[in-house]
């Protein structure tokens, strides 16, 4: 029993990601191997304790966010008549369960009634635009630390990114409130849609399901800095927006445990109601672009564990093969390469390859090239290639930090790191005992 629970415990951590040829010429046993993987990549993603951390920094800056995005979302609707649709939505969802909504339309009334009216109108303005933009780079910032993408967008592009949120959730409820006044209208009218009464209930049931799925791939594809797959992103949409709409069909059990809240606190139960929430749908979108990037990546996590143990010497090998690539292909001409592309065709681990190449990068030995065609960036020399030798990419390398900081160390040690530098500078170090350095 013991023998067979290590084979399993090596096949996942080895065998599964080493010997992908296995399943190569069996279409069941290649899908079940990337299903597998995808399950064992996101299963990692929640053992790193910065997940739920990120969850809880999201759920509070949306709490900030809350009511001025709602009053947002309403005053574009009001402008475009649509008003009562928008309530009429509302009332469907999980706020109505804690009869929160009346205490919601409250502050959103107070907020958009000081927001006309004199000097705050250029303030309310201001907050609201920042609370938006507070929140949703927060979340690029999430999801480009579980991309391993470091660079964020423009502050125009972010804003304008941002603010398409506003205009599309309207929208969205709009179109979703006129498909369900349509088929509520022609049923009674309709003699065809009385026949199939079964399905236009099922319609009805699935149109809040199709919005979230839309919603939720939407921002797993448009928030991180880097090009989605439209399969890697609708996957986890759908089912992060089933979940989200289960959560909110059971949200009447979570509501009865707070009943008794209600009679001690009043309103202000309506609190910690409203951060469950938050901090579920905060999680589900972190655990969406956890297997959105899952789905994209998984057949590139080869070796994923031996990178914890990697000699310092294997890394700079590997190194300097990118290196040698991005160089050769500037010189010749050719289309640079993107980490994926570079990572995919010589079957290296992604996230060994972004590290390296921005360890290349913050040296200024390569830098970022973004084309029209391609949303991720490419990789080219940021100098001149004949001048780019091993000694010196190794010696920036070796030298990139800060250095000399520590404070109050014996005068022997200072005169030791003297003659470490001439003895690296005059490259010696091989007739040197570390006893005379």
């Amino acid at each position: 029993m013991k023998h067979r629970l290590q084979q399993l415990r090596n096949f996942i951590q080895y065998d599964l990601w080493r010997q992908p040829q296995i399943a190569t010429h069996d279409p069941k046993k290649r899908i079940g191997y990337r299903v597998l993987q995808t399950i064992i990549l996101v299963v990692r993603g929640f053992k790193d304790k910065a997940l739920n951390v990120r969850a809880n920094s999201l759920s509070f800056s949306l709490l900030f966010a809350f009511v001025p995005m709602v009053a947002g979302v309403f005053a574009i609707a009001r402008g475009f008549g649509f008003e009562e649709l928008l309530k009429d939505r509302l009332s469907t969802s999980f706020l109505a369960e804690a009869n929160i909504v009346p205490i919601v339309m409250e502050w959103v009334e107070r907020y958009l009634e000081t927001a006309r009216g004199g000097v705050f109108l250029g303030i309310g303005l201001v907050v609201l635009i920042w609370a938006v933009y507070a929140f949703f780079n927060m979340l690029e910032l999430s999801f480009n630390n579980i991309w391993n993408v470091k660079q964020s967008r423009s502050f125009g592009r972010r804003l304008t990114n941002y603010m398409v949120v506003l205009l599309l959730v309207p929208i969205l409820i709009i179109l979703t409130s006129g498909i369900s006044i349509f088929l509520n209208s022609t049923a009674a009218l309709s003699p065809v849609m009385q026949a199939i009464e079964p399905i236009r209930r099922v319609l009805l049931r699935l149109v809040p399901f199709v919005v979230s799925a839309a919603v939720f791939t939407w921002i797993f594809s448009a928030i991180p800095n880097t090009k989605v797959r439209f399969v890697s992103a609708v996957i986890p949409g759908i089912i992060m927006g089933v979940l989200f709409q289960v959560v909110q069909m059971f949200s009447v059990y979570l509501v009865m445990a707070f009943t008794r809240m209600s009679v001690v606190y009043g309103a202000f139960s309506a609190i910690p109601l409203i951060l469950i929430w938050l901090h579920i749908t905060c999680w589900l979108l972190l655990v969406g672009a956890q297997l959105a990037f899952a789905i994209q990546n998984n057949d590139m996590f080869a070796y994923e564990r031996d990178l914890e143990s990697m000699s310092r010497r294997y890394k700079d090998y590997v190194m300097l093969y990118l290196l040698s690539v991005i160089v050769r292909r500037f010189e010749q001409g050719e289309q640079p390469e993107t980490a994926q592309e570079m990572a995919a065709a010589n079957q290296l681990p992604i996230r060994l390859v972004q590290q390296l190449l921005s360890r290349l990068e913050e040296t200024n030995i390569v830098r970022r090239v973004l084309s029209e065609q391609e949303e991720d960036p490419a990789f080219v020399p940021a100098m001149d290639t004949h001048q780019i030798t091993v000694e010196k990419v190794l010696g920036r390398v070796a030298a990139h930090g800060t250095e000399a900081f520590l404070q109050h160390t014996p005068p022997q040690m200072h005169a030791f790191w003297k003659r470490y530098l001439q003895m690296c500078e005059a490259n010696t170090s091989d007739n040197i005992l570390v006893s005379d350095l």
